[in-house]
């Protein structure tokens, strides 16, 4: 059996943090070498401290400076779109691939069901946003049966799993999603709206997904609801509170429609739900977890091949 391949997180809040424990507790692949931060106080560190992992609160530099640095092969970056556009121009210098969960979208944007094997060898792969990894492989799926000339999708999080990085990062969010749902998805066009609901007790996330589609036959719906429902499973194998709210709903649309510019004769509609594996987040939080899970699935195939 080979040695597993050594890891550093950078970004000490709750996704780096919770990225740690599913290392932990989850991967026999993975070796967690240490978590970077820029707070000595921060909860993150603390955590991964009482794990027994190296820290530092002195950031990239700080991560470069530790003893070991140049045995890590894999590092995730955790932190901010802006941060991590520093980040990767180090960490390529010093020939570390780089796992991106900011919005930068510096590497080929990757979603594990979707388009992982096409970017193995990529130096900086880049995983979207939460609201793609929760809807692109739904509308990768629906593409395999018949072309998608429009989709939109609508993420709900919970106001509280919305950390500050979440906040400064709206507008990159719905930007990159946006790309993402035609570039990685297949949609000839795509939009994207993040919803950050209050409401308490915290709701689970939940993802609306409508594509508009020429496909009038019902043997083709089926089919369309057959591949949702593949997909579905496959992405619940690394995101195990993955799962649909209800049947796929297919529907007539009237014409012309306003928002493809070819024919289109139905609307798919797909509601989905992500509920956490409270590795270190509440289990509300299933917009943190499916970008954790996807990240450590993205690694521990990496580190496979």
């Amino acid at each position: 059996m080979n040695a597993p391949v050594k890891v550093a997180v950078i970004g000490s809040g709750n996704i780096g943090t919770d990225l740690v424990i599913k290392v932990l507790k989850r991967s026999t692949a993975l070796e967690v070498a240490a978590l970077v931060g820029i707070d000595p106080a921060s909860d993150g560190l603390a955590k991964a401290r009482k794990l027994g992992v190296a820290t530092t609160a002195d950031g990239i530099d700080g991560l470069i400076a530790m003893p070991g640095f140049d045995d890590i092969e894999i590092v995730f970056d955790a932190t901010s779109a802006r941060a991590h556009e520093k980040h990767a121009e180090i960490l390529a210098a010093h020939g570390k691939r780089v796992i991106d969960l900011t919005p930068a979208a510096i590497g080929p944007m990757v979603v594990p069901t979707v388009n992982l094997r096409e970017h193995l060898d990529a130096p900086n792969l880049n995983m979207v946003t939460c609201g793609g990894q929760a809807t692109i492989p739904i509308v990768a799926a629906i593409g395999k049966i018949t072309p998608v000339p429009y989709a939109e999708i609508v993420a709900s999080i919970a106001s509280r799993s919305a950390g500050p990085g979440t906040r400064a990062n709206i507008d990159e969010f719905t930007e990159t999603t946006s790309h993402a749902i035609a570039a990685v998805g297949g949609a000839a066009r795509g939009k994207a709206v993040i919803v950050l609901n209050p409401a308490d007790p915290p709701i689970t996330m939940r993802d609306t997904v409508l594509a508009l589609v020429d496909a009038a036959n019902p043997e083709t719906h089926q089919r369309i609801r057959a591949s949702v429902e593949q997909m579905v499973a496959e992405v619940a194998t690394y995101v195990p509170g993955y799962r649909l709210k209800q049947q796929v709903q297919i529907n007539p649309v009237d014409q012309p429609h306003t928002l493809t510019e070819t024919p289109v004769t139905h609307q798919v509609t797909v509601l989905l739900e992500v509920e956490g594996a409270a590795d270190y987040l509440p289990a509300y939080a299933g917009n943190l977890d499916i970008m954790t899970s996807a990240a450590l699935r993205v690694a521990e195939t990496m580190a496979a091949a």
